[in-house]
C-alpha cells in the first residue's frame, strides 16, 4: 500500500493493522514468515522409516568416510534434525514447570509493552524508550525467573542432547544413494 505520494515507506503507507504490525514489529519474524519455513521444512522431511532403518547403520571405514557421511547426512536429513532439536526443546520446556513460568513472563511482558506502544509512546526518565529498549526491560523483568528455572542448563542438555543425537546419526547412517567412487591409486 502506498503513501499519498506514491512512496512505499510514507507515513500513510503505516495505517492499517498490517502497517501497525510493521510499525511495531519491523525486524521480528511475523507469522506467516514463520509458518512459510515450517511448511518449508515439514515438505522436506525424509521419510522416518529410513531414517530408522537399522540396516542402514554402519561404523565408517575411516575418518574420510566418517566426514563425507556426516556431510551429506546432515545436507540430506536437515529438516529431520531440525524437527528432531525442536522436539527436545519442547521436552525440556514442558518437563519443567518453572521453565513454562519463566517464558510465560517473558511473552507476557512482551505482551504487554506491545499493548502499551499501540496506545501511546513509551517515555522513561524523559526518554522515548526504542523497541530494542522495551524488549531489554521485557528481558530484565523475567530474567530472574529464567535464572530460578535454570534456563542456561537447558540450554545446554539440549545443545548436548542434540549434539550427541544428530552426531551420532549422521556419524554411523549410510548415505543414502551411496555409489562407490572409482578410486585411483597413485602409480
Amino acid at each position: 500500500m502506498a503513501g499519498k505520494n506514491g512512496d512505499a515507506f510514507s507515513p500513510a503507507a503505516e495505517e492499517g493493522p498490517s502497517g501497525i504490525i510493521n510499525k511495531i514489529l519491523p525486524k521480528m519474524i511475523t507469522q506467516a514468515t514463520a509458518k512459510d519455513w515450517f511448511d518449508r521444512r515439514r515438505a522436506h522431511i525424509r521419510p522416518w522409516s529410513n531414517f530408522v532403518d537399522q540396516r542402514r547403520f554402519s561404523r565408517p571405514g575411516n575418518f574420510g568416510d566418517l566426514c563425507k557421511r556426516v556431510t551429506r547426512n546432515v545436507e540430506h536429513f536437515q529438516s529431520n534434525y531440525i524437527f528432531i532439536f525442536m522436539g527436545l526443546i519442547m521436552y525440556c520446556i514442558i518437563t519443567s514447570p518453572m521453565l513454562l513460568i519463566a517464558l510465560a513472563v517473558f511473552f507476557g511482558a512482551c505482551y504487554i509493552i506491545y499493548l502499551k506502544t499501540l496506545q501511546s509512546k513509551i517515555v522513561l526518565f524523559g526518554r522515548e524508550l526504542s523497541m530494542a529498549n522495551q524488549y531489554g526491560i521485557a528481558g530484565a523483568v523475567s530474567f530472574p525467573f529464567f535464572w530460578l528455572a535454570g534456563a542456561g542448563a537447558a540450554v545446554f542438555w539440549v545443545l548436548g542432547a542434540t549434539l550427541v543425537v544428530i552426531g551420532s546419526h549422521a556419524s554411523f547412517h549410510e548415505v543414502e544413494g551411496d555409489v562407490e567412487e572409482l578410486q585411483m591409486e597413485p602409480v
